[in-house]
Parts: structure tokens; sequence; C-alpha cells
């Protein structure tokens, strides 16, 4: 009976000592391989004292580059931008500056739940064995909390009451594929240099109903006064939940429009999102009572603007799939439209 009761009382020091290093917000992965893009995955275990989490800001260090969030459904985006210390090369371009903060804002996280916001970058001129600190601060209305302590040089970490996430870098394996394969899964808005333009899609394999309807992919579509041409979408990383489109829609007729909904076999759902730059900062938000398209006017879906935001996608895009949709408007009322999926360059 006494041991039974003393391996009890082991146990439960074990799960004790295990939520409590738990408590702090931290990586998913807390390994990453040098000159290597890779998803950093941050989890959020918890709110403020009991609050809700309403907002998350992650601060990028030197040699995180060319970082791009996972947009997050109710969550809007912010992408502060700045100069690097260093400069860093893109395939053949010298990148000076990019993302150097990340916020996901005006979200409810409630303290019963855990959630995960992920980025993804490059980690790149930085030495082996060493550490990558980024500082959080997670927001609860008018709570917060700082995730920003960093150990000293010969330090115990396990000390600090509010630790900063780490991501400890190892030496760097060749997997043969980099940034350019990983591209995909940033936002329909944001390229591979770090400037605004963003992608990501979900899987396609074409819809019989758009094609019966006479929607071959990358045709001009016509319904009413409103003509649907150059539809797309780029090709994600695997496993990525989150996807963009893009379109152009001309207004040939005399009365205005509005794009109300769209929505996709291959997606949970598929919002009309935002996009715009001011004074270095990207912010992304849903339009949820969709866009006009004013008579006689053309209304662009484009990388780094206006776009289409797929949640929860099945099966990640792949070049050369198809992404089939149904667009609803205001007076023209549904059309069927299927988007090419090029690469994650949209090329």
């Amino acid at each position: 009976m006494k041991t039974i009761k003393t391996f009890a009382l082991a146990a439960l020091l074990s799960a004790t000592a295990f939520a409590g290093a738990q408590a702090h917000v931290s990586f998913l992965d807390r390994e990453v391989p040098l000159d290597t893009t890779i998803l950093a995955t941050l989890q959020v275990p918890h709110g403020c004292d009991g609050k809700a989490t309403t907002e998350v800001r992650v601060k990028l260090p030197e040699g995180f580059v060319f970082a791009k969030p996972q947009p997050k459904a109710g969550w809007e985006l912010e992408v502060i931008k700045g100069d690097y210390q260093k400069t860093y090369d893109n395939h053949g371009d010298k990148v000076k500056a990019g993302a150097i903060e990340i916020r996901w804002k005006d979200g409810n996280l409630s303290d019963d739940f855990y959630d995960t916001f992920v980025i993804q970058g490059k980690v790149s001129g930085v030495e082996a064995g060493s550490s990558l600190a980024f500082p959080v601060t997670q927001l609860c209305g008018d709570a917060v909390t700082a995730w920003d302590q960093v150990a000293t040089a010969g330090g115990d970490a396990h000390e600090l009451k509010s630790p900063a996430p780490l991501l400890k870098v190892v030496a760097g394996e060749d997997h043969g594929h980099d940034h350019d394969d990983m591209a995909g899964m940033s936002m329909p808005g944001m390229d591979t240099t770090g400037k605004a333009g963003m992608d990501t899609t979900g899987k396609a394999g074409m819809d019989m109903s758009a094609m019966a309807a006479g929607a071959q992919a990358g045709e001009t579509v016509k319904a009413g006064d409103l003509e649907i041409s150059g539809a797309f979408a780029k090709a994600m990383l695997p496993g990525q939940p989150v996807g963009g489109g893009f379109f152009t829609v001309k207004n040939n007729g005399k009365t205005d429009d509005r794009l109300v909904s769209v929505s996709s076999p291959v997606a949970g759902e598929v919002q009309i999102h935002e996009m715009a730059t001011k004074d270095n900062v990207m912010r992304m938000r849903q339009l949820k009572d969709g866009v006009a398209i004013a008579a006689g006017e053309t209304l662009k879906l484009e990388p780094g603007n206006l776009h289409l935001m797929f949640q929860k996608v099945k099966t990640p895009f792949k070049q050369g799939d198809t992404v089939p949709v149904t667009l609803s408007f205001e007076k023209a009322g549904k059309i069927d439209l299927v988007l090419q999926v090029l690469s994650a360059q949209g090329k």
C-alpha cells in the first residue's frame, strides 16, 4: 500500500510539474534547422488570470526572416515591417527589410481553451547551437501579460517567471525544398521577399457542376452585366488549412452590384478579405458585408489587396489543380467559377 501511495504522489508531482512547464507561451517544435524555411507554431495555453485573450503580438528576432503569418478566422492581422540588421539572400535577391512583428488582433480566445498561432519564416545568418527569442505580448482586454524574459548566459530559463518562447537552431538538412515550396502557406498578399502579397489555398479537383455550366478553369465567365476573368489560386504547403484566391470582375452595366459571399466544396468557409499597408504596417480584415462593383468599373482581387480567403481547406492545392467556387452577387445572382492553381509565385 505504501508503494502505491508513493507512486501516486510521484505521478501527481510529475503531472503538476508538466502543467507548470506548459503554462507559458511556447513553441510546439522548439528546434529549427539552420537555413531552412519552417512553420513556427506558437502555443497559447490560457488567458490572463481567467480573462479571454483578445490579441497576440510576436516580435521577430534578427535571423528569422521572410516571415509570413497564417491568418486565423475571427482575428484581424497586422504585420509591422522594418529594416533587418543584416542583408539576406532570397534566391538571388538581396533583402534588407521585412516583417519584424506580427499581431493577431480583435479575437476572443476563452481562458478555457488553447490555440496556436503560426508564422512561416526562414532561419538564416545565425550559428547552429544558438537560440532565437520571440518576445510575446498577450492582451486580454485591459490586462496584459508579457512573455519576454530571456536567460543570461549560463542562466536557467526554467527559473524565469515569464520566459520568451525560444527556438533552438540546429544544423540544417537538405530536404530538397525550401521556401519556394512553402510560400503558399502565407497570406494572399505577402510574397517571398516580405512584401505585401499573400498566398495559400486548398486542394481542388474539377467540380463537375461548374464544368456543366461551361466554366472551364481560367476562362472568362459572363453573367448578366458582369464579366469575370483571370481566376487563379496559388499552390499551398501540404497540411495548411488556409488559402487565397484571386480574379477580376468587370461591371459592364449601368447599375452597381455587390459580391456578397463565396462558397466552395474544398473549404469549410470562404471569406472576402482586404489588405492595406500604411506607415509600414500591413493590416488584413474580413469584409463581412462583401464588396461593391460600381457600374462601368472593374474590381480586381489580387495579391496584396482584396482576395478570397479559404478557411479549413480539406486538401492543400497543388499546381495544376483547380478550385471550384460559387460567387453570390446581389443582382447577378450565383455564378460558378473555377480557379486554376498556379505555382506558389502565381506563375
